[in-house]
């Protein structure tokens, strides 16, 4: 798990740049990398180096937060600030992890700082490449440690992801998006084979037809995951 954090902050007034530089400094978990004024100054900050959570207002001349975000890679966290509530629905649809409205006070900034840590305690201990490959995620209150060698697959349902876990008659559920997931998990051994399924590969026990079958459970292969799936029998056939 990260230490701290790297984060971006972004703002075109100078008092709210101040102020969520405090909030920062106030942080334990959290760490400056750097502060701009303007989107353009961000796209260089995040070009310069590794960026956890980027805070970003919305409203800034010439390039607004909102098409700034769309140009940050995905492993970088979103949190946007405004004092237009009507940007809500478009900063959660580009799957912002909160949204912040001005005035927010240090209690609220908290309380989206902590989202980030949690997201990245989830995901964070996914690359590292070893037989103890494992990652956490919260289910009924709890953090439960889930070795990624003993997944059969991840089933997105909703909000939530039931995991699959060899030997086990029931899944682990957890309020976790597939898609973020995804990214996190390492390619060489899951795929996405369908809107609602993620496999681990060296779990697969047959194929028939357009149809994975791990266990007594079949996953159709969806025509957008198709060519990425034969380009792995490709590689995996004789």
């Amino acid at each position: 798990m990260l230490s701290k954090l790297k984060c971006l902050i972004v703002d075109d007034e100078p008092l709210a740049l101040s102020l969520l530089e405090s909030y920062v400094l106030k942080t334990p978990f959290l760490e400056l990398a750097s502060k701009c004024s303007n989107a353009f100054e961000a796209l260089e900050a995040l070009d310069a180096g590794e960026i956890h959570v980027a805070f970003i207002d919305i409203q800034m001349p010439e390039l607004t937060g909102l098409e700034l975000s769309k140009s940050i890679k995905k492993s970088t966290k979103i949190i946007f600030t405004t004092a237009f509530n009507e940007y809500a629905l478009e900063g959660f649809r580009l799957e912002a992890l909160d949204y912040l409205m001005k005035p927010f006070g240090f209690d609220e900034f908290y309380r989206a700082a902590l989202r980030a840590k949690e997201w990245f305690s989830l995901v964070g201990n996914t690359t590292v490449p070893t037989k103890e490959q494992f990652i956490f995620v919260k289910s009924e209150y709890r953090q439960l440690k889930i070795r990624l060698e003993e997944v059969m697959y991840f089933e997105g349902l909703k909000d939530y992801v039931k995991i699959w876990i060899r030997g086990e008659a029931k899944p682990v559920l957890s309020l976790l998006s597939l898609k973020s997931l995804e990214e996190q998990l390492p390619s060489s051994q899951f795929m996405r084979v369908h809107r609602s399924f993620i496999v681990a590969l060296d779990k697969i026990e047959a194929i028939e037809r357009n149809q994975i079958i791990i266990l007594d459970q079949r996953i159709t292969v969806a025509e957008q995951y198709k060519h990425g799936f034969q380009n792995f029998l490709s590689r995996n056939s004789f």
